[in-house]
């Protein structure tokens, strides 16, 4: 990718791969599962043109940078941790930064902006809404209460489980089966089914999915394994725990939310009412924007690169 500078920086005890371009105000881009920096790799291009300087990591766990081998070190004030950190280390002389989160990645920048909001300008998050901490649950005894053992985020629970299938799918079928999916609906993966299709059937790629893109992706996956970010999932009820303290806590920063209808997120756990109902709006009071694209899945920033690049920048502009 044309220009993007790589590099690796110290912070909260782990080496973390960085990519980045461009100067200016900073823009922290906060990628998902199962992705890499990578996954931003046309908002980069777009927004360091623009007169910013886009920053990218790989999450702990993920592509060029440390994966702790203990499960606990996954949790939200570990990622947070690591992310306080490299903006010390790369933005140092900008008290505030603008952030960019897309699923796991959009999860991490709601609690990065419940801990530090001091260094936050204005959020622009895809995929994920805010979601309220409830005092009375667990978060996995509320997904198993809802959608049963066979639903994805329960089914990561049990270490190395999963992993296992998944090394019987292969790692590059498995990317374009996640990278790929498009059901308007909560991801069910029973045991032994794979993603329900027979394991030699061939899956097309949409055309914002290159071979090469997937090949990129699996370079690293293959390389590192799943664990790292399927760890996150397992510390849900760990972070369910850490994060009492801020039980009816407000999000207080500008935001503008994005996602689109196809979205599996967007489809499950009540999310379409929460959003559309004034939930989101009563726990982030300074929500600008709810933009809903039609026709687009999950990996929006990706099937909608141009699209995304704007929304972010017609957003941050203002500030």
């Amino acid at each position: 990718m044309e220009g993007i500078e790589h590099r690796t920086v110290k912070v909260n005890g782990i080496n973390m791969h960085v990519a980045e371009k461009g100067q200016g105000p900073v823009i922290l881009f906060i990628h998902g599962f199962p992705e890499l920096w990578y996954s931003w790799r046309h908002q980069i291009q777009a927004l360091a043109e623009l007169g910013y300087r886009a920053v990218a990591p790989d999450l702990r766990g993920y592509g060029d940078t440390d994966a702790p081998a203990d499960q606990a070190s996954y949790t939200c004030l570990h990622v947070v941790g690591d992310l306080v950190a490299l903006l010390d280390a790369v933005a140092a002389d900008q008290e505030k930064v603008f952030v960019v989160g897309h699923d796991w990645g959009a999860l991490i920048a709601w609690y990065l902006c419940l801990f530090r909001p001091d260094r936050v300008k204005a959020l622009v998050n895809m995929s994920v809404a805010f979601n309220p901490r409830n005092p009375q649950r667990k978060t996995t005894e509320t997904l198993r209460a809802v959608y049963g053992d066979d639903y994805y985020m329960c089914r990561f629970q049990e270490p190395g489980e999963i992993e296992a299938e998944f090394a019987q799918i292969g790692t590059a079928r498995v990317m374009k089966d996640l990278l790929t999916y498009r059901h308007p609906g909560p991801l069910f993966l029973p045991k032994g089914k794979g993603f329900g299709h027979p394991p030699d059937a061939p899956i097309p790629l949409p055309s914002w999915l290159s071979e090469d893109d997937v090949n990129y992706y699996v370079s690293f996956f293959e390389k590192k394994g799943f664990t790292g970010g399927i760890n996150y999932y397992r510390n849900l009820d760990r972070n369910w725990e850490l994060t009492a303290p801020w039980t009816g806590a407000r999000i207080k920063v500008p935001v503008k939310f994005i996602v689109g209808d196809q979205d599996l997120v967007y489809n499950s756990l009540g999310a379409k009412d929460f959003i559309h109902k004034g939930g989101f709006k009563k726990y982030v009071p300074l929500l600008e924007e709810v933009v809903v694209m039609e026709g687009v899945g999950h990996f929006i920033n990706e099937e909608k690169p141009n699209d995304i690049s704007e929304h972010i920048y017609d957003f941050i502009k203002k500030f």
